[in-house]
C-alpha cells in the first residue's frame, strides 16, 4: 500500500466517530441514516466523515439512488495488516536477537561464576 494511501486510511481511523461506523458497518451493511442514528451531529456532519471513509477507501456506497447501503471495504484492512505485519516481524526479529544476546551473557555470567568457585 503506497505511502499516501496508508496516510489517508490511517487519518480516516484517527477520528473516534469514524472508527465507530467502521465497526458498525462490520457488522453488516447501513444506510447514511442509519449510520446517522446514535450522533448527534447533522446529516451533512454524517456525510462529511463518510466522505473521509469513502476517499480513504475503508468505505464505498454504491451509485444510484437514495439510499444506498455504505458497505466496508475489506481490502483495505488487509493491505493496512500486510504493512502493520511486515514491521511486527521486524520487530520480533530485533527482540529475538536481543533474548539471544541476553542468554549468552546469562551463560557467560554463570560459567564466571561457576570458575571462581
Amino acid at each position: 500500500m503506497p505511502a499516501d494511501t496508508l496516510t489517508r486510511v490511517f487519518s480516516a481511523l484517527a477520528d473516534p466517530t469514524r472508527r465507530d461506523m467502521v465497526a458498525r458497518l462490520a457488522e453488516s451493511d447501513a444506510t447514511v441514516n442509519q449510520l446517522a442514528e446514535p450522533y448527534r451531529m447533522s446529516l451533512q456532519a454524517v456525510y462529511k466523515h463518510l466522505k473521509v471513509l469513502e476517499d480513504a477507501r475503508v468505505v464505498s456506497r454504491p451509485p444510484g439512488p437514495q439510499p444506498r447501503a455504505v458497505r466496508l471495504e475489506t481490502e483495505v484492512f488487509d493491505e493496512m495488516n500486510a504493512w502493520i505485519e511486515l514491521y511486527r516481524e521486524r520487530a520480533e526479529r530485533r527482540y529475538r536477537r536481543l533474548d539471544t544476546l541476553l542468554e549468552t551473557m546469562k551463560d557467560e555470567e554463570r560459567d564466571d561464576h561457576d570458575q571462581d568457585r
